[in-house]
């Protein structure tokens, strides 16, 4: 059974459209993130499903019920915002108590769902503090434990961890990880800006286009990364984004034997793939990470000149000049590889990570 179902959804203000044809199936347990540039909408899209933002068209259904016109304190959902907004004159146990008080619960009941919610958040010693003698990352836990005492159907969380430093992020990704592992059957609907984030903590992740304001891939972490359907996905989804060339496939082939594109002039390189025929424009990808320096009898798809380098221990990225029809290119070669500004580079890659769009950027491997 689905927890929250999103059949049409549109969102306008005005003239200007800003979400359009959303559908999305979110199965119950799910932790699901919402990524995408600056203005493609992702909060915009989390606030209609709190209530906070009207849905112009189509529905919002949470545990089967129609919800576009039940009020944000009647969805059973708790929302976790960027902003801790703590009481600073309140105890951690009387800030995640507060909202049950407001709504005259047992006193037992509270305490039980307080001491409950400290305990899987790791703030048991910390209950009789004030706000102001906790860490950033303590802080944003107190924020979620306010949260879990309701008991919602789902949890919305805003980008709780933009006002982290890099550090405390780290850890408290781990700590937002660990609480989904303790509760299994809780539905989260996480929206961020860092792809980090989204590739560790998600079930699934909806990517959303900031120029079609639809919904570009919904998929989980890995299949968006190695099979990307599009090249607005394939380009958002790895840092740095992966390279695209003009290339034009040389010669038809069957699946069995693949065929053979010629990239960039750089040279030929098989593909398994059907149904392209001889002549075909089409757009050659590889992440940068996929690229390896070619060896002898190895097949260079990309040469180019270093012209800048930035040595990062594990990893040496190594920046390309753009040439006459391409955008400058990127690889990632393991370790501190010995380039320098000005060396020449001949690149391959193996067939399995290579990627096919066609001219409009679509993948030849979805269709």
């Amino acid at each position: 059974m689905s927890s929250l179902l999103l059949k049409d959804v549109k969102k306008s203000y005005g003239t200007v459209e800003v979400l359009k044809d959303i559908n999305l199936d979110i199965e119950r347990g799910e932790l699901i993130v919402f990524v995408g540039p600056s203005g493609c909408g992702k909060s915009t899209l989390l606030r209609m499903i709190a209530g906070l933002e009207t849905i112009t068209g189509g529905d919002l259904f949470i545990n089967e019920k129609r919800m576009n016109d039940v009020p944000p304190s009647k969805r059973g959902i708790a929302m976790v915002f960027q902003s801790y907004a703590l009481y600073p004159h309140m105890t951690v146990y009387d800030n995640m108590a507060f909202a049950l008080k407001v709504a005259k619960m047992d006193k037992g009941e509270i305490d039980k769902r307080v001491r409950n919610a400290g305990r899987i958040l790791q703030l048991d010693q910390y209950l009789d503090r004030l706000p102001k003698a906790l860490s950033g990352g303590q802080r944003q836990r107190v924020a979620i434990g306010r949260s879990i005492v309701r008991d919602p159907d789902v949890y919305l969380f805003d980008e709780p961890l933009s006002n982290l430093d890099a550090a405390l992020r780290v850890d408290t990704r781990i700590e937002i990880a660990q609480l989904k592992e303790n509760m299994p059957d809780s539905t989260m609907i996480y929206v961020t800006h860092d792809q980090v984030e989204a590739m560790t903590l998600a079930t699934r992740i909806v990517v959303l286009n900031n120029k079609t304001h639809t919904v570009a891939q919904f998929g989980t972490p890995l299949e968006l990364y190695e099979r990307p359907e599009n090249t607005f996905v394939a380009q958002f989804i790895g840092s740095p984004k992966m390279n695209l060339f003009p290339a034009t496939i040389s010669e038809p082939g069957d699946a069995s034997t693949g065929i053979t594109i010629t990239a960039g002039g750089s040279g030929t390189v098989p593909v398994g793939s059907a149904g392209m025929s001889g002549g075909t424009q089409v757009q050659f990808g590889v992440r940068p990470e996929d690229f390896v320096v070619a060896g002898p009898g190895d097949t260079v798809v990309y040469e180019g000149t270093a012209e800048y380098t930035e040595k990062l221990g594990e990893v040496t990225v190594v920046y390309f000049a753009a040439r006459e029809g391409e955008a400058a290119a990127i690889a990632k070669i393991p370790g501190i590889a010995d380039v320098s500004k000005g060396d020449k580079l001949a690149l391959t890659v193996d067939p399995s990570k290579m990627h096919l769009f066609d001219a409009d950027g679509h993948s030849f491997f979805h269709k």
